[in-house]
């Protein structure tokens, strides 16, 4: 059974944690964490030149902008998150390394992260503190570029849910943990794998039935691995650009949600990790990278 006993969203008063916490709300019906809200303060020397403030200025800043922050923390997402217990916490420094080692240090299950685009280009920006969260944080994080569109959780339909293997080492690890998430949301699980497309790699000479080859293959890898992690879900295999393949069978499969591991990994077979930050921001729905 999957535990989801705590999460955390950081927050900073944004459309897009409104989003977020959107998302959260329509998995009340099937679990029941913790939630902490958690704002953390950059250091003044973030915002501005201590050359350019005395050291009065900047404490009477401070202790007025620690004020205005501890006001707002105290009832934001009180509507969102009406169906969850909630914690508020206000901390000070680096907001990425503050995120993780709070994550880490209160055994978070879930990191639930807002993340950011500007107009057209949103689909291929990543923020930074979101970045570097999910380059650092053990727990699994539920982020992705279109949370500030979420609809009223009452619209959000869970009832498929989309995990992308790529049939390297975690990947039985990340399909057991698909398919508890799957089977506690009650929704459909799909498995989702990319072959290399070899056509465009110009100056090579490939077997003309490559393609059928390596389907063949995966097919079999992930018979094996579903035996493995005592998994029945479909299976969609494609070939081409990883991450807008994925992102088209989610879209085909109307997955609600995505599940993808992150890292780094070589190989044929190990491709879906190493482009996870893609996939994130070509996904047409949430992602939660495991």
């Amino acid at each position: 059974m999957l535990a989801l006993n705590k999460v955390v969203l950081p927050v900073d008063f944004s459309h897009r944690c409104r989003g977020a916490a959107r998302i959260l709300d329509a998995l009340h019906k099937h679990f029941h964490p913790e939630v902490t809200l958690l704002h953390v303060l950059p250091p003044p020397q973030y915002e501005y030149s201590m050359a350019d403030l005395g050291g009065g200025i900047v404490q009477e800043y401070t202790e007025a902008r620690t004020e205005q922050v501890k006001k707002d923390l105290s009832y934001f997402l009180d509507e969102e998150l009406k169906h969850y217990k909630l914690n508020r916490v206000l901390l000070e420094g680096d907001p990425a390394r503050k995120i993780v080692q709070y994550a880490h240090d209160h055994g978070a299950d879930l990191l639930v992260m807002p993340t950011h685009g500007y107009g057209g280009f949103r689909r291929f920006v990543l923020g930074s503190v979101t970045a570097k969260v999910l380059h650092d944080a053990d727990c699994p994080v539920l982020t992705g570029t279109h949370l500030e569109d979420a609809p009223d959780p009452e619209e959000i339909q869970l009832r498929t849910v989309g995990v992308a293997i790529d049939l390297g080492p975690m990947s039985e690890k990340l399909l057991r943990w698909a398919h508890c998430f799957a089977k506690a949301a009650e929704a459909r699980l799909v498995i989702f794998h990319v072959t290399p497309a070899l056509e465009n790699m110009a100056g090579e000479v490939f077997d003309p039935d490559w393609k059928t080859s390596f389907t063949e293959e995966a097919a079999g890898r992930l018979a094996d691995l579903q035996k493995a992690a005592g998994t029945n879900a479909e299976v969609r295999i494609e070939s081409g650009n990883v991450a807008l393949k994925v992102a088209e069978l989610a879209k085909a499969e109307k997955a609600g949600l995505l599940i993808v591991g992150r890292g780094h990994t070589a190989g044929v077979f190990g491709r879906i990790r190493a482009h996870a930050y893609s996939i994130i921001r070509t996904s047409p729905c949430p992602v939660v990278s495991i």
